[in-house]
C-alpha cells in the first residue's frame, strides 16, 4: 500500500554513521510532502538533541521523542505532549533497582533538562561524537534521584552499571521491573532506558496518527534496534536497516540497505506520485 506518512527513527537509520543527514537522503525526506505523504522522526533521543536536526523534522516542526514520552516542537523549543513517568514511579523504580543491581546509577531526560547522579558512568562526559551533541546541558542537576523535583516531568530513566552495558543488564532490569515500566536499549552498549507503563514509540506514533486521521495500516516506520520494535510491529509496513539488530532484522516486513547507504532513501526515492500503489526499492527484500 502507497503510504499516508513515513516514520523514522534517527541514530542508525536516517542518519548516516557520523550522525549527519547526507544530501542524498535529506532529499528524498523532504520530497515527501510534494507526493502527498506525510513524514514524522521517532527517536529516542530527548528534546535538546533535537535542535541540530530541525531541518528534517518537516513543516509541522514536530518531533515524537524520548522513546513516546514527547511530542516535542523542535523550532518553538517546546514539549506538546508529555507521557511521563510519575515521581513516585521514578523513586519506586530506583528503590527496586538498587536492591538489585549493587552500584546503579540514574539519569532522568526531562521535559526541561536533565537530572544526572553525580556517580552515573560517563557522567564526566562532554560530548557525544556518535550523536554529534553536548552531552549535558547548562543547568542539568547533578544529585541523587531521590532529590529530583517532585514537580519534574521525567520523559525516561536512564539506568547503568558501568560506562557500557550490555544487553543481558538491559534485560535484566526489564525483568526486575516488571510491569512497573516499558525498558529499551537504543544503542548497541548503551543503558536501560525506562519509560512510563505503556509509553513506547508505538504509543507515540499513534497518537500522532490518530490526531491525523491516519490508520497503522498506512504508515511505513523505518528503524534498527530494540526500542524501535513496537512501532515497527505497529505499523502497516514495516522496514529494519541492514545494519540492524538481529532482533529488528527479524521481526521487520522488509530489510533495506544500510544507514551508511542511504537506505530509507533508496526506499522512498521509489515512491511516485498518485502511483497509489505498493512501492518497494529493488534492493529492498520482501519477508517471504
Amino acid at each position: 500500500m502507497f503510504p499516508k506518512l513515513v516514520a523514522s527513527d534517527l541514530d542508525g537509520t536516517l542518519l548516516r554513521p557520523d550522525a549527519t543527514v547526507s544530501p542524498r537522503t535529506a532529499a528524498a525526506w523532504s520530497r515527501l510532502p510534494e507526493i502527498g505523504v506525510e513524514s514524522v522522526v521517532v527517536t529516542a533521543r530527548p528534546p535538546r538533541w533535537l535542535h541540530a536536526l530541525e531541518a528534517v523534522v518537516g513543516d509541522h516542526g514536530v518531533a515524537i521523542c524520548a522513546n513516546g514520552a514527547f511530542v516535542y516542537d523542535v523550532p518553538g523549543r517546546t514539549v506538546r505532549q508529555a507521557h511521563p513517568i510519575e515521581h513516585a514511579q521514578v523513586l519506586e523504580i530506583a528503590e527496586v533497582l538498587r536492591g538489585s543491581f549493587p552500584g546503579i546509577g540514574f539519569m532522568a531526560e526531562l521535559a526541561t533538562g536533565v537530572h544526572m547522579e553525580p556517580d552515573y558512568p560517563g557522567a564526566d562526559t562532554e560530548w557525544l561524537p556518535e550523536v554529534g551533541v553536548e552531552w549535558l546541558p547548562d543547568g542539568s542537576v547533578r544529585a541523587p534521584v531521590e532529590e529530583l523535583d517532585p514537580n519534574a516531568v521525567v520523559g525516561k530513566l536512564l539506568a547503568r552499571r558501568e560506562v557500557l552495558d550490555d544487553e543481558r543488564f538491559v534485560s535484566a532490569v526489564s525483568r526486575v521491573l516488571g510491569d512497573r515500566a516499558v525498558v529499551a536499549q537504543s544503542h548497541h552498549g548503551g543503558p536501560a532506558e525506562i519509560s512510563a507503563p505503556g509509553v513506547t514509540k508505538a504509543s507515540g506514533l499513534q497518537h500522532w496518527c490518530d490526531s491525523l486521521g491516519i490508520d497503522a495500516t498506512e504508515v511505513w516506520a523505518f528503524g534498527d534496534m530494540p526500542n524501535d520494535l513496537p512501532m515497527l510491529r505497529w505499523a502497516g509496513t514495516s522496514y529494519a536497516m541492514a545494519n540492524g539488530h538481529p532482533d529488528v532484522i527479524a521481526a521487520a516486513d522488509r530489510l533495506c540497505d544500510s544507514n551508511a547507504e542511504d537506505g530509507v532513501a533508496r526506499v522512498l526515492e521509489t515512491l511516485q506520485p498518485g502511483s497509489g500503489g505498493s512501492a518497494q526499492a529493488d534492493d529492498a527484500r520482501s519477508r517471504p
